[in-house]
């Protein structure tokens, strides 16, 4: 669990530096734009707009982590949003790698 909470700590400091883009139109184009390094996907959002992201990603290359609830995610950026994109490698990195160590 402290994982977890170091995850979304970790949310909050990259929407803090200006580091994550969110909502739908604006993850899309930031894919598109090759800006996103890693999607971060509310893991209760609705099944379209899962479908749609996560073929967007792919098509992109971009890995899509669903590991969060929209509440957490919303919490973490201060913000009501389902759909984030990460646009910063190193944040991207971390972000993974506290992901990996157990959330």
């Amino acid at each position: 669990m402290q994982n977890k909470q170091q995850a979304l700590n970790l949310l909050g400091l990259a929407q803090k530096a200006g580091k994550i883009i969110s909502g739908f139109d604006l993850v899309s184009a930031g894919l598109t734009a090759k800006q996103v390094k890693i999607v971060i996907l509310a893991n209760d959002s609705h099944d379209d707009t899962r479908e749609k992201i996560t073929r967007n990603a792919v098509q992109n290359q971009v890995d899509v982590i669903s590991s969060f609830t929209s509440m957490e995610l919303s919490q973490a950026i201060g913000k009501n949003r389902k759909v984030l994109g990460l646009t910063d490698r190193g944040f991207s990195r971390a972000l993974v790698q506290k992901i990996n160590e157990g959330v």
